[in-house]
């Protein structure tokens, strides 16, 4: 398995790839990738400096695990770090641990002149390598430099060092677990008893809150991968305009998109593919892609690649034949437009709440129920059934709060949509946009929005299909 994305000349590229792969370039480390580490990555002083950071903020020592891997049972399992703790160290190593103390104060007890941060990792294991591939170890040489910390321990010795904290600390900042459905990681509750063992008497903070405020403003590194998972999901989208024909199947379009994906470097999808037509574009996350697209469908494509981590989240909604019927083009022209006008008054300090009075959310909603009925007679907005955007980054639906004024430097979806499955017609159009000091920049404007323009790729496939047909599903 080679190490960097597939080759490509520049000229291949729109000038938005060529951007981001410069910044690339300016933004990450040099050295080599090793068997669980991601193929990019920022650079050891973005993720040291993030660290101080968040030690400036508490008292207490942080002290946090990454995942431990014991998930490889699956034979279709690839490990994936815990999203802080990557946020935090750049590291995808299993089984990793972390422990940062507290930026030191004057009048503080605490002065030592020793390290600050300390990075564990698990010891080598000659054995697991022959299988898995090579870990980085505790005591390979360089390990230091290479991790970007002034002390890299065996994890075995964490206990130890935690037991000592507790005779200086009242209190340990670490990740609680999720008291509600769907949230967190399995191994934060195994991290917090395992806290309790070590140092019963401990009190012990969250620091979820924190870390997350700082993931919401993203670095120029994490705008460079961002803007790198859009344009592969652009590639993806485009391809799927230009393949798109009654008679295939959901699953046909959604491994040609993740093919575009895995080409360009994609390590992974940013989520499961939605493929769904006719019936299918009415479900949200549709995800069995089962179906044999007819003649006279409407297709929902909510298909985003991920690269170095970050994920991209694109919906486009495409007429199977080519040309939108009328009511699916007059379905797709308000969801069109409840996005425009959501965008045109997106800028910091505006929301994504439901209800505030500066909510572009609300914005979307009427327009909306302002523009067109269904069957009977009835406005639109009981067919809106999702929020108008989220928070992008580490994670498809990263931290950040619907209620809070947006900022520069966040990055967040736009994506209205209408379902109504009396009529089999689901429609949504989702873009991801970074929010700028006086405004928004469109980071998936690249790919067409506009109904006409979209039959008209559509039908210049069509034309080069009948002069070339292709043989089988091709």
């Amino acid at each position: 398995m080679q190490n960097r994305p597939a080759r490509r000349t520049l000229r291949n590229y729109a000038p938005s790839a060529i951007l981001s792969i410069l910044l690339l370039a300016a933004c990450l480390a040099t050295s080599p990738a090793g068997a669980q580490e991601r193929r990019d990555r920022e650079a050891n002083s973005v993720y040291a400096d993030r660290r101080a950071k968040l030690a400036a903020q508490v008292e207490c020592p942080i002290i946090l695990w990454g995942l431990t891997g014991r998930e490889e049972s699956s034979q279709t399992y690839i490990f994936e770090q815990e999203e802080n703790f990557y946020y935090l160290t750049g590291h995808n190593e299993e089984g990793a641990g972390l422990i940062i103390l507290p930026a030191t104060k004057s009048s503080s007890s605490d002065a030592s002149s020793g390290p600050r941060e300390f990075f564990y990792l698990p010891a080598k294991n000659p054995l697991k390598e022959k299988w898995n591939g090579v870990r980085m170890s505790p005591v390979e040489p360089g390990i230091e430099p290479r991790t970007g910390f002034v002390a890299v321990k065996p994890f075995s010795e964490m206990r130890a060092e935690v037991e000592n904290l507790a005779k200086t600390y009242p209190s340990f900042c670490t990740i609680l677990p999720y008291e509600k459905e769907l949230g967190g990681y399995p191994h934060e509750r195994e991290v917090v008893d395992w806290l309790q063992q070590a140092a019963p008497q401990i009190n012990l903070q969250d620091i979820r809150a924190q870390i997350s405020a700082m993931r919401q403003i993203k670095s120029p590194g994490e705008l460079a991968f961002l803007q790198r998972a859009v344009d592969l999901s652009l590639d993806a989208h485009l391809e799927a305009m230009r393949m798109m024909r009654p008679g295939l199947y959901e699953y046909q379009i959604a491994a040609k998109m993740v093919e575009v994906h895995q080409v360009g470097g994609s390590e992974a999808e940013g989520y499961a593919p939605i493929v769904g037509a006719g019936p299918n574009s009415t479900a949200l996350h549709y995800d069995r892609l089962s179906r044999r697209i007819a003649d006279g469908d409407i297709v929902v494509l909510d298909v985003g690649a991920q690269y170095s981590g970050y994920s991209a989240d694109i919906t486009r909604t495409l007429p199977a034949n080519g040309k939108f019927t009328p009511r699916q083009l007059e379905i797709y022209n308000i969801v069109l437009g409840a996005q425009n006008a959501a965008l045109a008054a997106l800028k910091p300090g505006m929301d994504l709440c439901r209800k505030s009075d500066k909510s572009v959310d609300k914005i979307s909603r009427d327009y909306i129920n302002s523009h067109g009925k269904d069957l009977h007679g009835k406005s639109l907005g009981q067919y809106y059934i999702h929020g108008l955007g989220h928070h992008l980054g580490l994670n498809v639906h990263d931290p950040g709060e619907y209620c809070r004024p947006l900022q520069a430097g966040m990055v967040v979806t736009m994506e209205p949509g209408i379902y109504i499955p009396e009529e089999n017609l689901g429609v949504r159009i989702e873009d991801d946009v970074l929010i700028t000091e006086i405004g928004y920049k469109l980071l998936s404007e690249r790919l067409p929005r506009d109904p006409a323009e979209i039959e008209k790729i559509m039908a210049q496939a069509a034309a080069q299909r009948s002069k070339n047909p292709p043989k089988g599903n091709d």
